[in-house]
């Protein structure tokens, strides 16, 4: 289940430093809310979003990146990334 606190937003900008992604907040027009450039593994979100908004877009992410769990050393961050990419947004 999403908690849209600060302590999940946390997790998951935790998530995204122990990938080999960088995440980054800046303004911009992306019409997506943000933008990834997989040659340089960059993630970059729009820094006005509300902690909602955070989230959700970097579940999506996560989701469009197609991450491994077994990529990552820390079993946190394995069993987090499993939990979130059964994770189903409801609009």
């Amino acid at each position: 289940m999403i908690r849209y606190t600060k302590n999940f937003l946390d997790k998951l900008e935790n998530l995204f430093a122990a990938s080999e992604y960088i995440l980054r907040y800046e303004k911009g027009s992306f019409k997506s809310g943000y933008c990834i450039l997989k040659e340089n593994k960059v993630v970059i979100i729009n820094k006005y979003y509300t902690i909602e908004g955070k989230i959700n877009t970097l579940i999506d992410i996560v989701k469009e990146l197609n991450l491994n769990p077994k990529d990552f050393e820390d079993r946190k961050n394995q069993e987090f990334l499993g939990e979130l990419q059964q994770t189903q947004l409801k609009l």
